[in-house]
């Protein structure tokens, strides 16, 4: 018989107690799971997570002094041990948050979510998934790429990295299709798509389909004209 999985290890970072002591106090009701540290501000997540090596911190985007975009970026920067952020935000379409997902965070949660959701997320992030709502994940990336000029050359640079069929993908992942979806418009194997969003990845330096998305976005691949129906 097999050992049991180690629990997932996370930090939560909020400045609200209320909010850090609820989020912890529902995650401690999982046995999968454990609070290895909370934190009131950024400064204090960025130090917390380095002394206990989280799997997945959730973070408020909104924080006095370093906020949790400078602590995201900071965390999942190269060659740290660079855990899983999920975003916690009041607001779905959210400046910080498009900010924050580009800076590194795999996903966002509202902060109303429901004890369920908020499991499952952190599930999905410490597998190594990434948090795309449906629509709302998506619409939040096009509305701000939409709404910016782009500015970062070096991604667009790496798109000529993909092959034609590399660089299809691509651009399905970030119109919102999975896997599957995929696999049935190219008539492939699933495991065939996953092979090439693993290379996109690796190729263009990227964590998750999050990133895939954002980076699709930046550099034009996608380019949304109008605001997406919610």
């Amino acid at each position: 018989m097999s050992a049991p999985a180690a629990p997932v290890r996370i930090v939560v970072a909020d400045d609200h107690q209320i909010v850090r002591s609820g989020f912890t106090a529902l995650l401690g009701t999982q046995p999968d799971f454990t609070v290895v540290g909370t934190a009131e501000d950024g400064a204090e997540a960025v130090r917390v997570c380095r002394q206990t090596a989280p799997d997945v911190v959730l973070m408020d985007v909104r924080m006095p002094g370093v906020d949790g975009i400078e602590a995201t970026r900071q965390l999942t920067s190269p060659g740290s041990d660079r855990p899983r952020v999920v975003i916690l935000t009041t607001f779905d379409l959210d400046e910080y948050v498009y900010d924050a997902l580009c800076a590194g965070a795999s996903g966002f949660l509202l902060k109303d979510v429901t004890a369920e959701q908020l499991f499952h997320a952190v599930r999905v992030i410490a597998a190594g998934e990434a948090l795309l709502a449906p629509t709302v994940t998506r619409r939040l990336i096009s509305e701000f790429a939409r709404q910016r000029p782009r500015t970062d050359n070096s991604r667009a640079a790496g798109l000529e990295t993909l092959t034609p069929r590399e660089t299809q993908v691509l651009r399905l992942v970030a119109e919102g299709l999975s896997n599957p979806e995929i696999a049935a418009r190219f008539t492939v194997t699933e495991e065939t798509v996953k092979t090439h969003v693993s290379r996109i990845l690796a190729k263009l330096g990227l964590r998750d389909r999050t990133q895939a998305v954002v980076t699709a976005y930046e550099t034009g691949l996608v380019v949304p004209t109008s605001r997406e129906p919610g």
